[in-house]
């Protein structure tokens, strides 16, 4: 146990955030059970320490994060640790990696009913379906996800500002008068390629080549988040992965899922399971028609986020495909995104009406109409229904 105090101590003590992320202020802290999901890159180890830094001193016994990577857990379970360090005075234990015990959800059960003083924040992928698949967790999780950056805070990071996030209501409504308060501090399209490109895991910060470093995260994703929560045999790796490939280097578009089950060798049925959980991976977004959801096939599959894009194939990129990309990413923590197979335009929320447009060969080709909102890139103002494209990533 005292090994784990001092190594605690060390991380803790240096842990630095520059940013400080939303989702701090957003979870219940009173509660006993929280899970914390989220791809592998988004910073939630750093998550974990940074709330420890926050409320309890680096020698304080009572809070403690662990690391279930650490070789110990595999002859000691999670109930068993949080036994002894429950009868020690301890009362937050913050467990990172949680989906690498086999028992975890089972051994949080007993923790909940056994130690009514112990409040239990754990860490796993997003892959993971922690109520669905795990019934004793129903009725005492509390589930959040923890994103990459958004624009906003990717532009607070290396500005120094602290812009706070807007809803979608007050952009809709009062984006002329956000762009006029933010341009006079800064100039976001100065920053706005870099974000595309780079900016959505914070491991940008690391001196390390980025592109290189998201290629290794997202082996990662499809060898461990994938194979092993979702018990799928090693040998189907090159099957998922090739997969992956295929719907990235096709760009935005409706998937033809005859063709990859010919391309991959499997069933129509497999291709579907292996786009969900691809998905659940965070490394494709799924758009569906108005009403539908899996099962059913996807009008449109992208990448998740923009940098995915730079990252698999840098050549190919075009713009508009990124900057849809960039509108769909900002919009999915805290809003549903629609679109047919042959529109032009997205539905969000079932009543806003939006198109991707850029607003240089948009201005000169065609006419603005009253019941739609033009998202547009290559500028940084807007006026009426018409707004700035960079704005949306101040959702969160």
């Amino acid at each position: 146990m005292e090994a784990f105090f001092r190594t605690h101590a060390y991380l803790v003590e240096h842990t630095n955030a520059p940013v400080r992320r939303i989702l701090m202020d957003e979870i219940d802290w009173s509660a006993r059970m929280i899970g914390i999901k989220g791809t592998r890159g988004v910073g939630k180890t750093t998550f974990l320490l940074q709330h420890a830094k926050e409320h309890f001193n680096i020698h304080d016994r009572q809070c403690l994060y662990i690391n279930l990577n650490n070789f110990y857990f595999q002859g000691r379970g999670i109930y068993e640790f949080a036994s002894e360090f429950y009868k020690g005075g301890g009362r937050v234990l913050l467990i990172d990696q949680i989906f690498k015990h086999n028992t975890w959800s089972k051994d949080l059960r007993k923790c909940y009913d056994h130690f009514p003083e112990l409040h239990i924040v754990f860490t796993g992928s997003s892959v993971m379906r922690l109520k669905e698949e795990n019934p004793e967790l129903n009725n005492i999780t509390k589930s959040y996800n923890l994103r990459g950056f958004s624009f906003r805070e990717f532009l607070n990071l290396l500005t120094g500002n602290n812009f706070r996030p807007y809803t979608l209501d007050e952009i809709l409504t009062d984006h002329e008068h956000i762009v006029r308060e933010i341009l006079p501090k800064v100039r976001p399209m100065d920053y706005f390629q870099d974000y595309v490109h780079h900016g959505f895991y914070p491991f940008f910060q690391e001196h390390r080549n980025y592109s290189e470093n998201l290629l290794k995260t997202m082996n990662m994703m499809t060898e461990v988040d994938i194979l092993l929560i979702k018990q799928i045999e090693l040998k189907y790796l090159t099957k998922i992965k090739k997969l992956f490939y295929e719907l990235a280097v096709d760009g935005p578009k409706t998937p033809n899922i005859s063709q990859l089950a010919i391309d991959i060798k499997t069933s129509r049925a497999t291709v579907m399971n292996y786009i969900k959980y691809l998905a659940d991976a965070r490394l494709i977004n799924l758009i569906y028609p108005t009403g539908e959801h899996f099962p059913k096939k996807p009008s449109k599959v992208m990448l998740h986020n923009s940098n995915l894009m730079f990252a698999i194939y840098p050549s190919e990129v075009s713009k508009q495909d990124v900057m849809e990309t960039f509108f769909v990413n900002a919009l999915w923590k805290d809003h549903q995104v629609n679109q047919n197979s042959h529109d032009k335009y997205y539905l969000v929320d079932n009543d806003k009406k939006f198109r991707v447009c850029d607003a240089i060969l948009h201005d000169n080709k065609h006419h603005y109409t009253g019941d739609t909102i033009y998202a547009r890139y290559n500028t940084e103002v807007g006026k009426g229904n018409a707004i700035p494209l960079w704005l949306l990533g101040f959702l969160y």
